[in-house]
């Protein structure tokens, strides 16, 4: 297994979670709620579920995985935005940071 499927996997596997805490945990929600973007969290949601979806298919289709990678990178750009914007530490911030670093990384990988 190669560096970049285990990156795939790790990224994919960890949205996947984030995915099913949304829906078994009041904190991702709570989360959204804070954020001031409570309508913005079922399709954040979504879009995880397709981006993990598409990492995972993107395993056998690259150009899936440039597209989903992309797109997850760019969401947790958002996300870090947002958090910069409410003066969150850098702690607090540290996953989005590492899940965007991490996609860019499959995305740059899948690009070469």
């Amino acid at each position: 297994m190669t560096v970049d499927t285990i990156c795939v996997l790790i990224s994919s596997l960890s949205f996947y979670a984030y995915v099913a805490s949304y829906f078994i945990s009041p904190h991702m929600k709570n989360e959204f709620k804070r954020f001031d973007i409570e309508k913005l969290g079922l399709l954040t949601i979504i879009l995880e579920f397709l981006g993990a979806t598409g990492l995972i298919v993107g395993l056998k289709f690259n150009l899936i995985l440039t597209i989903s990678s992309f797109g997850l990178g760019l969401l947790m750009l958002c996300g870090l935005i947002v958090r910069l914007k409410l003066k969150d530490s850098i702690w607090i911030s540290s996953p989005a940071i590492f899940y965007m670093c991490l996609n860019l990384y499959v995305f740059f990988a899948s690009i070469r």
